[in-house]
């Protein structure tokens, strides 16, 4: 039997990313947040229940994903993987797992954005921005968590001082945030 401190390996708590960038990218996951935790409540008061419902499943996964971008629980998760592929015998072959993993990911995030863009078509047309931000952000952080080391090397790619993880990983915080505002803009004009 394993023990936490086996699995953790070299991991160990702490702020992930102390840096400039990393302090703000965990606020936008926070105004993000709160952006859709407002929304949510307001939908509720509406009595738009799958609309409050979906925004508010947005603001439990910022919420956490704000959380997990400092504590860099992610490296932990590859830890504790590459823990047990050496305790099994089967590091030597962890690039074959990892592609496995993104390619099984990527396939059920499809399948599941497409099985959801048609059994909700309403709330998917309505919130198209959101829905197109959630799976870029989601696909990235599932990508950065597999520590595959060629999409590694490409989102730490610096273009002059700005690194690709930071593009990819805002872009998607902030097409929510967008999509959000949209929303409560157009439900004040519409229900003054």
């Amino acid at each position: 039997m394993w023990s936490i401190e086996y699995l953790a390996g070299s991991w160990r708590p702490g702020i992930g990313d102390p840096h400039f960038m990393g302090w703000f990218t965990a606020g936008s996951y926070f105004a993000c947040a709160v952006m859709a935790a407002l929304l949510a409540t307001f939908l509720n008061q509406m009595e738009e229940k799958r609309g409050s419902e979906f925004w508010f499943m947005i603001t439990l996964l910022m919420v956490l994903l704000g959380i997990n971008k400092q504590l860099d629980l992610q490296s932990l998760f590859a830890e504790m993987g590459r823990q047990i592929a050496i305790a099994q015998d089967w590091y030597p072959h962890r690039r074959v797992v990892q592609f496995s993993f993104i390619v099984l990911f990527v396939t059920m995030s499809v399948a599941a954005f497409a099985w959801f863009a048609r059994a909700y078509r309403e709330l998917f047309r309505r919130y198209a921005l959101a829905f197109c931000g959630l799976f870029f952000l989601l696909s990235f952080v599932v990508i950065r968590a597999a520590a595959f080391h060629h999409f590694d090397e490409v989102i730490q790619y610096d273009l002059h001082g700005i690194k690709m993880n930071w593009v990819l990983e805002l872009t998607g915080i902030y097409m929510i945030i967008l999509a959000g505002l949209k929303e409560m803009l157009s439900s004040r004009i519409g229900n003054p």
